[in-house]
């Protein structure tokens, strides 16, 4: 286990209407309750997704996901990206861009894991894998 004790935050039970049109608060209350893989908290609980660290650009179809680890050598980075890009591809319109990456500054090796979480033949590949696909979808609801 990477972080044996992590800082739990309380969390905001505010929920937005949906608008109809996709915004960082609708995406964020997407993504909120995906539980962590090493801990029995939601990724809000432990601030690696918060609502100011997405973007939505409405006229360029695309959206950002930036994500804290909750330690700089989190193995599991990966696999929360993962997670993050599997609940939004299901959710989110089809047309929209979509991409998943850690803070900057924020993981040893954070463009490793950029790379690997926005492209699209290896993120593919990934949810192809029947165990893998397993562990992400056991965390998503």
């Amino acid at each position: 286990m990477d972080n044996p004790n992590p800082t739990v935050y309380p969390v905001s039970r505010s929920f937005h209407r949906p608008t109809g049109e996709v915004n960082s608060s609708e995406v964020f209350n997407l993504i909120r309750d995906i539980q962590d893989p090493e801990h029995p908290y939601t990724l809000e609980q432990l601030n690696i997704v918060k609502a100011e660290l997405i973007q939505v650009h409405p006229d360029a179809r695309s959206i950002e996901v930036v994500f804290v680890p909750t330690v700089p050598h989190c193995s599991m980075s990966t696999l929360i990206g993962l997670m993050i890009r599997v609940k939004c591809g299901r959710n989110l319109p089809e047309f929209t861009k979509l991409t998943v990456r850690i803070q900057e500054g924020t993981h040893f090796q954070e463009a490793e894991i950029n790379k690997q979480l926005n492209d699209k033949e290896r993120t593919a590949a990934a949810v192809e894998n029947p165990s893998l696909l397993s562990l992400i979808e056991s965390h998503l609801y």
